[in-house]
């Protein structure tokens, strides 16, 4: 008989793409062909019924229809750029409404496994006798998702469990795509416009944590840690794994019930700020207190009950920071709510990966003191944290210094959740919120410092 009540193990933590998954050139070349043949075709047939629906129905239809094809070509595509369409549909402040209307479905209308597939994924998990294991499993999936899908079952004790199986067949395809993004990557990197900008190395940690969420025994032991660290915070809850059950390619925790992905739309406006707040709550300790990052907060991995209740479902898109930049994350952000950007702009030095023979670290300063002064203590409807990150990156690029690459990380949990908290709080005050958790974090380096 087995339970969720099983003893912890320990568990290797793998990020980059095996040796038996990279690439030869051949390989490549063939999936690049691929990818531009499907795009090019894609995009012919959006442009053929773009016009003919701007002329004969209206401009609003033909920019559903475009939106319409451009996800169905991501669906095509595969799950590497699935994920990123999962993210880009979180930005509604950059990109158009119905755009992100239609990345939206990328969360829920990506298609099923068989449950032929499925069932052989549960076989080679747990061998051919899996009633040993499950009294039952329901194939018809719950949630479908780029890497995988999750199954409702029930464990031989009675427990109810959610069950996530991952695709099989995608690591080849995902090594593949991710190293055409560092080829196209390292090809970007010497052009004039980003000479000096750290974009090959953000992209290689962007890469390896994406591949990394294939590493299901690694996201076990994140969902793990993230049921612990944020047992504190109220109404929240956040799925226990079975250490016992989990496999390489499948994933067993408890199951939530009463899951909908419209309920914080039809939730009275109290109700909608109390969700916001647990959830910024959340994603605040992780970063400042824990320094472990969520980087996929999507719509698809949060949920909203009725009761106010936050749900987080999913662990793969996790990192760990150093100690030495959460540190400083926590104290940038500290001085930002106070407003004291000549301090921010000190932290942002500090950090940086390398400088430039000229670096204009006075110029730098004076511009960036600018910044802080136009942003500081905005409330959530008027502060771009993209913008703001946009020219901070840009003031570093102009001025002769290189961003760290591990802070692209904290930054991209914040630019996901940015909107989501925006549409349950336009008031929602970032920088006040942040202030006590920031001072934990920090008071906890302290106390270690001491000790």
């Amino acid at each position: 008989m087995v339970s969720l009540d099983s003893p912890e193990v320990s568990l290797k933590i793998t990020n980059s793409p095996p040796d038996s998954q990279r690439h030869n050139s051949m390989a490549l070349i063939c999936r690049a062909l691929l990818i531009g043949v499907v795009a090019a075709a894609y995009l012919l047939v959006a442009t053929v019924l773009a016009c003919g629906a701007a002329l004969f129905k209206s401009r609003a239809t033909a920019e559903r229809l475009v939106a319409q094809i451009l996800v169905g070509l991501l669906q095509r595509l595969g799950p590497t750029f699935v994920k990123f369409g999962q993210i880009l549909g979180t930005r509604r402040d950059v990109l158009p409404r119905v755009l992100c209307d239609q990345l939206a479905l990328l969360h829920d209308v990506v298609k099923p496994m068989a449950t032929r597939q499925a069932r052989d994924v549960l076989v080679a998990a747990y061998g051919p006798h899996l009633e040993d294991v499950f009294a039952e499993i329901n194939y018809s999936p719950v949630a479908c998702g780029s890497i995988a899908c999750v199954y409702r079952g029930r464990l031989s004790d009675g427990s109810e469990v959610a069950v996530k199986l991952q695709r099989p067949g995608i690591r080849g395809v995902m090594a593949a795509d991710l190293s055409l993004v560092r080829i196209m990557t390292s090809m970007l990197g010497r052009l004039p416009l980003f000479r000096g900008a750290p974009v090959r190395e953000v992209l290689e940690h962007l890469c390896s944590a994406v591949y990394a969420q294939l590493d299901f025994p690694r996201e076990a032991e994140s969902l793990r840690r993230l049921h612990d660290n944020l047992s504190a915070v109220a109404r929240l809850w956040v799925p226990r794994p079975s250490a016992l059950l989990c496999r390489d390619s499948a994933i067993v925790m408890e199951l939530v019930p009463g899951l909908e992905r419209q309920s914080a739309e039809i939730c009275p406006a109290v109700i909608r700020k109390r969700c916001g707040a647990t959830l910024l709550d959340a994603v605040y300790r992780l970063l400042f207190v824990n320094g472990f990052v969520h980087c996929d907060l999507h719509p698809g991995n949060v949920y909203f009950k009725k009761n106010g209740q936050v749900v987080i479902l999913d662990a793969g898109f996790t990192i760990q920071m150093s100690d030495r930049i959460r540190r400083l994350f926590g104290e940038f952000f500290m001085n930002m709510s106070l407003g004291c950007g000549r301090r921010c702009a000190e932290i942002v030095i500090e950090s940086s990966a390398g400088r430039s023979p000229n670096a204009d670290l006075t110029g730098f300063t004076v511009q960036f003191v600018n910044l802080v002064e136009r942003n500081s203590r905005l409330p959530a409807k008027d502060f771009s944290l993209i913008a703001f990150a946009g020219e901070l990156f840009d003031l570093q690029r102009r001025f002769g210094l290189r961003a760290a690459p591990e802070l692209v990380f904290p930054l991209l949990c914040l630019l996901v959740i940015e909107g989501t908290i925006r549409d349950l709080d336009p008031e929602m005050d970032f920088q006040k919120v942040a202030e006590p958790i920031v001072m934990q974090g920090l008071f906890g380096f302290i106390r270690h410092a001491v000790s």
